[in-house]
């Protein structure tokens, strides 16, 4: 990432599109559209030859899931592709979308936000199609690209406004978590050399950085309070609190809490830091963690985050994952 909100790089424009709940289809097309396939497996689609979009955006579920259904504010994870009505060509998606686990092994990059506020891939109106669905859902969302992505389109495309846009959408999961969550406990006096860390209920955590002590140049991670909730894999989709200081002068850069509060990002696939990635995998649900990250696992090499220099310091509580 190249922004100092850690969650950045995962933002769209907001959600405007309303779409009918799960088994109620919206919408009318003139697209002639074939989507084989099952739930979890790459989609193929194919649109017959002259098919063209309708005036509205229409919204299919092709197979519906009987997991969580899908809530304004919900954190959801997706999987997705899109394709061209013009020339019934790929377009891409998170199936095309390789990245890698801390140890190395390939894992796709899916879409995770929550509903009604900012994601990063899937674009707004086809985001909030998802919304009255459930964990488990496959939907098919069929529109212009004014319709699905807006007037500013990547020329290297070679699409106009009006020109069509199928997109097959699964639901992978949902979750809904308090924004205002936090974990609670009995914190854990820090290791020698880590930071103090003194957490406020429902404000940034105030992070003191130890006098005269160098800034480490590996990661260094400590559990502070253990949770007791489920262990967090690679590729799912992890929800947190966060408050980041710099550890050179000890000031706070960013805190989900000045924001909406709790956050959403796919972990262990390269969507964030190489610290968060390798220091959060494998904790749990409900567990408080001080991870101290170095430039090299930071964003060394990302001048425009301002941040490329610096060791960071972060406390992370881990409320939820989907």
């Amino acid at each position: 990432m190249n922004t100092r909100r850690l969650a950045a790089a995962l933002a769209v424009p907001v959600l405007l599109f309303s779409a009918a709940a799960c088994g109620d289809d919206k919408g009318s097309s003139e697209a002639e559209v074939s989507v084989k396939g099952d739930f979890g497996q790459k989609p193929e689609i194919s649109v017959e030859k002259g098919s063209k979009p309708g005036d509205e955006l229409t919204v299919k579920t092709l197979s519906e899931g009987k997991g969580d259904k899908v809530e304004k504010g919900s954190f959801v994870r997706l999987d997705f592709a899109v394709q061209s009505m013009k020339d019934d060509k790929p377009l891409g998606g998170s199936w095309s979308s390789q990245g890698q686990t801390p140890g190395g092994k390939d894992v796709r990059r899916q879409d995770v936000f929550a509903a009604g506020q900012p994601g990063q891939q899937v674009p707004a109106k086809v985001a909030d199609a998802v919304i009255g669905q459930r964990a488990g859902s496959r939907v098919e969302v069929v529109g212009t690209v004014k319709e699905t992505i807006g007037e500013q389109v990547n020329p290297q495309l070679g699409l106009e406004p009006e020109d069509g846009l199928v997109w097959v959408v699964d639901v992978v999961g949902a979750q809904k978590v308090d924004l205002r969550s936090e974990v609670k406990g009995d914190q854990a006096k820090p290791d020698e050399g880590m930071p103090e860390v003194k957490v406020l209920s429902q404000k940034a955590a105030e992070i003191t950085i130890p006098k005269d002590t160098k800034a480490p140049s590996e990661l260094k991670e400590q559990v502070l309070i253990k949770g007791t909730g489920p262990e967090v894999k690679a590729g799912e989709g992890l929800i947190a609190q966060y408050t980041g200081v710099k550890w050179e002068d000890g000031k706070k850069f960013d805190s989900s809490w000045d924001h909406s509060g709790a956050t959403s990002f796919q972990i262990g696939t390269g969507s964030v830091v190489q610290g968060w990635d390798k220091g959060l995998v494998g904790k749990h649900v409900g567990d408080r963690v001080e991870l101290v990250i170095p430039p090299k696992l930071g964003y060394e090499g990302q001048a425009g985050s301002g941040l490329d220099k610096n060791t960071l310091v972060f406390v992370v509580d881990i409320v939820g994952k989907v």
